[in-house]
């Protein structure tokens, strides 16, 4: 255990923030004010831990009898939380969750500063932000297993409450239809842990991943195929995989800008860590055997998200859908089973994250000036707004791949990895890059270059307060692009841990 609790302060810190917003926030500038400095110092935090993290780090521990050794893990903290179940409170990251946990701390700020002119009940709406922001980092770093779901679950009060308050359109309904998919998630998850800890006596998920690699977990059929089964419908729908998707579109639409950059950048990334935690690290062997039926429900998620994509007309329901395309390409790196494939999973998780992220901001600066999403309405916006046109160019090259972006590196390491086992599903998969390309060109031509809108003559562009957290986006989306090395050379070693390589 460290001596400074540092993850426990990355994690808590937003809560504390929100708990002086309660007590101190008097006026919506004082609420601001504290939000905004509580999600910089978290960012600045989680940059600190990505520059100390330590690769060949290691940490020690006992299940079953049987010590351990977890290499690659870091600002380890652990005791004893409740006794009486063994249960413990056991935070730690490894190159599987480092990138995450920034990700999380970077669109946490461009959230808040997307939600700069929030009025409405804006006290209430910062603190529940920062409550989700540390539900999702608690789900990040938890390395017990009922920390882990409890965490989890906190995630849903949040969100529940952002959309269905701050919302629009349908938000109610969007609300509710989310609340419940994401219910059916954490009953499958809760039968999962309690199933595993009544086998093994441990909430360990270190320790869980060390037996399932000897094959320990797998011998029996209760906590083998069936549970990973469980996991597997519970991450699911979280990242989603078609055809538990069809909460995303309307959460994405009907939510508040800052929510949906939370929403598509990392609360669909507790699907794919999930995955790749507890369903690679506890079932390898179930997992491999289900490679196939993964590697073709990754192919059906990849075509129809950008099918669907290209008959949108709504500007945010068009970078919803896409999600569900991208999310495809991170089950086909799980599918994968080998090193590249996986690797890539984990490196479009975090570029999906950055790039949709700025889409979803850039989405909600043309809303708020043009009062409108619907693209036909839209047109020549980029002689108005020529900063704002510039940045949604850089974000489109990205989600559709080109080289120089995040997008290319993440998409061909999946696509090698994916290849290598699953030849025809890769191939299906490589032609929805195609089909990006028809759909985010077709959407910057209609949106920003098409002949100007006379409605739109007063446009103005950004100012500094939204340009802060869009040139934040736009450096992480280049930078990784030109050079990957400095996220992979944090995942590799963690990816070879999982896959026992």
């Amino acid at each position: 255990m460290t001596d400074i609790p540092i993850l426990t302060i990355l994690v808590f810190l937003p809560a504390v923030g929100a708990l002086a917003i309660l007590l101190m926030g008097r006026t919506n500038s004082s609420v601001r004010s504290i939000a905004a400095t509580t999600v910089l110092l978290n960012f600045a935090l989680s940059i600190g831990l990505w520059i100390a993290f330590d690769g060949s780090a290691n940490h020690a521990g006992a299940i079953d009898g049987v010590t351990y050794q977890a290499d690659g893990l870091n600002f380890v903290e652990r005791f004893s939380w409740i006794s009486r179940i063994g249960a413990e409170y056991f935070l730690g990251v490894d190159g599987l969750s480092m990138p995450l946990v920034v990700l999380t701390n970077l669109l946490s700020v461009a959230a808040i500063f997307a939600s700069w002119r929030v009025e409405n009940r804006a006290r209430e709406y910062f603190i529940w932000l920062l409550i989700l922001q540390t539900s999702v980092l608690g789900v990040f770093t938890s390395l017990d297993f009922l920390l882990f779901f409890l965490f989890w679950e906190l995630e849903l009060i949040p969100m529940y409450m952002l959309i269905s308050v701050w919302g629009t359109g349908r938000h109610e309904y969007s609300a509710m239809k989310f609340l419940l998919f994401t219910l059916g998630a954490g009953a499958a998850l809760l039968i999962a842990l309690l199933v595993l800890f009544f086998s093994n006596g441990s909430f360990d998920m270190v320790g869980l991943s060390h037996l399932g690699a000897s094959g320990a977990l797998e011998s029996s059929i209760l906590a083998g195929p069936a549970i990973c089964g469980l996991l597997l419908f519970a991450f699911a729908i979280k990242l989603p995989i078609v055809p538990l998707h069809t909460w995303l579109p309307d959460a994405h639409t009907d939510a508040p800008t800052a929510v949906s950059i939370m929403l598509a950048g990392v609360l669909l990334k507790m699907g794919g860590y999930g995955l790749l935690r507890l369903n690679i690290g506890l079932f390898p062997d179930v997992m491999e055997s289900w490679g196939f039926a993964l590697s073709i429900l990754a192919a059906i998620s990849v075509i129809y998200g950008a099918l669907i994509t290209l008959k949108q007309t709504d500007l945010k329901r068009l970078v919803a859908f896409s999600s569900v395309s991208h999310m495809g390409l991170v089950t086909l790196g799980v599918a994968s089973m080998n090193q590249l494939g996986v690797a890539g999973a984990s490196l479009q998780m975090f570029t999906h994250g950055t790039i949709t992220g700025l889409l979803f901001l850039l989405v909600g600066i043309v809303y708020d000036k043009a009062h409108t999403r619907h693209i036909p309405d839209l047109g020549g916006i980029a002689q108005r707004m020529p900063f704002t046109a510039a940045v949604f160019v850089i974000a489109g090259a990205a989600s559709l791949g080109l080289p120089a972006t995040s997008g290319f590196v993440a998409e061909i390491t999946v696509f090698l990895g994916g290849f290598e086992a699953w030849k025809i599903a890769t191939i299906v998969s490589a032609i929805g890059i195609v089909l990006a390309a028809g759909y985010i060109l077709w959407t910057l031509e209609r949106v920003l270059f098409g002949p100007p809108n006379q409605h739109f003559a007063n446009l103005t562009d950004v100012k500094a307060i939204d340009a802060f957290p869009m040139i934040l986006l736009t450096v992480a989306i280049i930078g990784i692009g030109i050079y990957p090395t400095i996220i992979l050379n944090i995942l590799n070693p963690s990816i070879a841990s999982l896959l026992g390589s």
